[in-house]
């Protein structure tokens, strides 16, 4: 890959994840925060959780496949151990932030249902690291396909119904 073609596959990407993050800390907004260190509705905490966490598996999915790994077909490689394995041959740094990040999202906020806001937004500044990984040096701007336009619309609006009837 050119310098050129992994600027643009890393702008693309980029966005990607920052997408569902942005996504993610709009959610969390519903959510409330209370007096005693906790989010008062736990629908709005676990949505924001599942969110942030797949825009952890979309920037883990670009960092990969700029070290040369090859990423199985999408549902193949759901199970955290396919990144875990991966990310703890090529980095240990990493691997204690993906190991954060999966605690605190996936399993903490989503599975858990932990309403704390020092863990949840210690899980978010972990998928934070993480993204920051896959940012470009030279931003460029991506233009948005018809076909991606009708994707981020169908996404907002089935995480819309998700958070509403708590899917």
């Amino acid at each position: 890959m050119t310098n050129d073609e992994q600027n643009l596959y890393l702008s693309k990407e980029y966005a990607e994840a920052m997408r569902y993050m942005d996504n993610a800390k709009e959610t969390l907004k519903r959510a409330v925060k209370q007096d005693d260190g906790r989010y008062k509705d736990e629908k709005y905490v676990r949505s924001a959780c599942g969110i942030a966490y797949l825009g952890v598996l979309a920037a883990l999915d670009a960092w990969l496949t700029l070290k040369g790994v090859e990423i199985p077909k999408k549902r193949k490689h759901t199970n955290i151990n396919f990144y875990l394995s991966n990310v703890g041959r090529l980095d240990m740094k990493m691997l204690g932030h993906l190991n954060d990040a999966y605690n605190a999202l996936h399993l903490d906020g989503y599975y858990r249902k932990v309403r704390n806001i020092k863990i949840i937004e210690g899980g978010f500044d972990e998928a934070y690291y993480i993204i920051e990984k896959i940012k470009p040096e030279h931003p460029v701007d991506v233009p948005e396909s018809r076909g991606d336009m009708v994707k981020r619309v169908w996404d907002k609006m089935m995480v819309s119904l998700a958070v509403t009837f708590r899917f």
